[in-house]
């Protein structure tokens, strides 16, 4: 067994339509940290979905729900961390604007 620490996602805007952002390709992956930061001078929400194999991003594998991030304010996720995806599982994300919000997640790969 191999395990590998590593950036899921790199830092990058997350988009306002529901968009995969990592899949666990051939391992099990950890989430050890997800944040988001708001660099937009409104509030603005996010949502987050960890979706099994075979799944889409929907109500239920729904883990956080339009939570609003204040302007300036970065959100560090404490429902992510811990969490498991299995082979083919993915990160999806819904943002209410895709000029606003910056995400960034490092987990382990375990092969």
């Amino acid at each position: 067994m191999a395990i590998t620490v590593l950036p899921l996602i790199s830092a990058k805007l997350a988009e306002d339509a529901q968009t995969t952002q990592y899949t666990a390709v051939n391992c099990t992956t950890v989430i050890d940290k997800f944040t988001a930061t708001n660099t937009s001078a409104a509030n603005e929400t996010i949502s987050v979905n960890l979706v099994p194999v075979g799944g889409t991003a929907g109500a239920s594998n729904l883990i956080v729900d339009t939570r609003t991030i204040a302007p300036n304010e970065t959100y560090t996720f404490p429902e992510l961390v811990g969490q498991v995806l299995s082979p083919s599982g993915f990160i999806s994300t819904i943002a209410s604007d895709a000029t606003a919000i910056v995400i960034r997640a490092s987990g382990r790969e375990i092969t």
